[in-house]
């Protein structure tokens, strides 16, 4: 009678408390979240270039830094090379942009505007929009160009 074998209830595993058998799993699954992620990231990688102001101009080029951005959207006026001025999309005409702008003027807290002007424009129409610009509340004026000009210090612009 002595070579009796015995066996074990647990089959090599550890015993669990009580029911154990409904405990929540300890491990997160980021599988789901990564994929959801990757989604909006492509979503969000499609629709950047959609967001920009939809008036095309030929903007000239400049060695110049750009500004800061704010948290306000920037309110953007654009003159186009056939002279045609918008106040972001909406086009104008310049007998009534002086009025248009004060009453934007009146709804912001800031008085920074984004001038775009195509460099086909004669300097007099520039700054001609730069004086309604100023008489309409803005006295904070940005002159929106292109990166890549030339520094007209020697050096290259890149």
């Amino acid at each position: 009678m002595g070579g009796g074998v015995m066996k074990s209830s647990g089959g090599g595993r550890r015993r669990r408390r009580g029911s154990g058998a409904n405990r929540p799993m300890a491990e997160i699954n980021v599988t789901p979240m990564v994929d959801v992620m990757l989604v909006l990231l492509i979503i969000f990688m499609v629709a950047a270039p959609l967001l920009t102001v939809g008036v095309p101009v030929e903007l000239p080029k400049t060695a110049a830094s750009s500004l800061p951005a704010d948290t306000e959207e920037p309110l953007t006026v654009t003159i186009t090379a056939e002279g045609l001025v918008s106040i972001q999309t909406t086009e104008v005409t310049m007998e009534e942009l002086v009025s248009r702008l004060r009453a934007i003027a009146a709804e912001r807290a800031d008085d920074r505007i984004f001038l775009r002007a195509d460099g086909a424009v004669p300097y007099q129409t520039v700054a001609q929009v730069m004086g309604a610009l100023n008489r309409g509340g803005f006295s904070s004026i940005g002159l929106v160009t292109d990166t890549g000009g030339p520094a007209l210090d020697g050096a290259s612009g890149g």
